[in-house]
């Protein structure tokens, strides 16, 4: 071979070999400057089990604030959706927890569902491994209901039942002083089964509200007809609304059906009823309507009555109030049926609201989420200033039902 021509190739050769050796270089460079990538974390096995079993709710976040595991309970309670921790207070605890990986406990009250009830619950967050972190929520709405009702359930009550007992006493006293004077006797006999009618009335409503106030019909809820509770409420006033020419008048609509109790939902509707009867003059009207908005169905009862003033539409459903004593006393009214229609109402998962002008009437509205299977596919927003049903003129006496196709 040409010495000449071995050189030349010689170089070449030498060439190729140093880039092919200087290639080999950056790539090994570059692969050792790579970062290699993390697994996603995973929920270990046995938390999952665990979760699927809690009553509380309980949620495993990922290091990106990512929800990996809820309970069933907490998509119930409204605290996840999705992939998302929506409660901001807990999510901060989350983080502070993740940064410095000591557990933290705090109580919050939470805003759950469209009508905006509030939640009181106790959450619990603390460190999963190195990258996980395990929120536990407690609701403690029930807990945190009763400890009100205790507080000052012993002062309401001692102070209404002072009325009618101080009145018996007394009316005792003056009956016999009076045993010479038969009508004196008389007279204050009926004065007495008022007073001993009525005290029933307040113990057996004390009762009752305590009842309720200790039975979440949530817990195990079953599907409640509404046309059936308005008939049941309906019935339960006919006999005072014949006596005074008060017609009632019903129009619902078909396949209304909400989840709880058809007991109390009846006795929220009743008393709703009844008040519209007791303080409406003879001769009036009483309506009563359903109908669905959306994906809430609305229950509502106007009247024809003496109306509510304006100062004491904000009050009307505290316990014991009452707008007018001495009508209260004519009716037999104790001032708990509003309240007992607002705690039935809210642990429904809804709301009542009245709306009422002197001299013309009022109208009470309860509102409470439908049954998604059965709800109607109607839309709307719920009415606020007005009254749902128009009260025209018609003979009295009488009890009839509209029910819309």
């Amino acid at each position: 071979m040409d010495p000449t021509l071995a050189a030349v190739l010689g170089g070449v050769i030498g060439a190729a070999l140093a880039l092919l050796s200087l290639g080999a270089m950056m790539l090994s460079e570059r692969s050792q400057r790579k970062i290699p990538e993390s697994p996603e974390p995973a929920v270990p096995g046995g938390v999952a089990t665990v979760l699927s079993v809690l009553r509380s709710s309980a949620v495993v976040m990922g290091p990106e604030d990512q929800v990996l595991q809820a309970s069933a309970p907490a998509h119930v309670l409204g605290i996840v959706r999705g992939e998302r921790l929506v409660v901001d207070d807990i999510l901060t605890m989350v983080r502070a927890v993740r940064r410095d990986g000591e557990i933290r406990q705090q109580d919050l009250e939470i805003v759950r569902g469209r009508l905006g009830a509030t939640q009181y619950v106790s959450a619990r967050v603390a460190p999963l491994g190195s990258q996980l972190v395990l929120v536990l929520v407690e609701d403690r709405t029930r807990e945190r209901r009763l400890d009100a009702i205790r507080r000052d359930f012993t002062v309401n009550v001692s102070h209404e039942l002072k009325t009618p007992v101080g009145a018996l006493i007394l009316l005792a006293d003056a009956v016999s002083e009076a045993s010479d004077d038969p009508e004196a006797v008389q007279r204050f006999s009926d004065r007495m089964r008022i007073e001993a009618s009525r005290l029933s009335r307040l113990v057996k409503e004390i009762i009752e509200l305590s009842r309720l106030q200790g039975d979440d019909p949530l817990e195990h809820p079953h599907s409640v007809d509404i046309n059936a509770v308005i008939e049941a409420a309906v019935d339960r006033c006919r006999v005072d609304a014949e006596d005074r020419d008060i017609k009632i008048v019903v129009k619902t609509e078909p396949e209304l059906e909400v989840m709880g109790s058809e007991d109390q939902l009846s006795i929220a509707i009743g008393n709703l009823v009844e008040n519209a009867v007791n303080y409406s003059p003879d001769g009036t009207r009483v309506a009563v309507a359903a109908h669905p908005i959306g994906d809430l169905v609305e229950v509502t009862v106007s009247d024809q009555g003496v109306g509510i003033p304006t100062s004491d539409l904000e009050r009307i459903f505290e316990r014991f109030y009452r707008v007018d004593r001495a009508r209260s006393r004519e009716t037999g009214g104790t001032g708990l049926g509003l309240s007992i229609v607002k705690h039935i109402a809210s642990i429904h998962g809804g709301d009542v609201r009245v709306w009422s002008v002197e001299g013309q009437g009022s109208t009470f509205t309860v509102r409470l989420p439908l049954r998604l299977e059965s709800a109607p596919g109607q839309t709307g927003s719920p009415s606020q200033e007005e009254p749902a049903v128009t009260l025209p003129p018609t003979p009295s006496g009488q009890i009839t039902k509209e029910t819309a196709s």
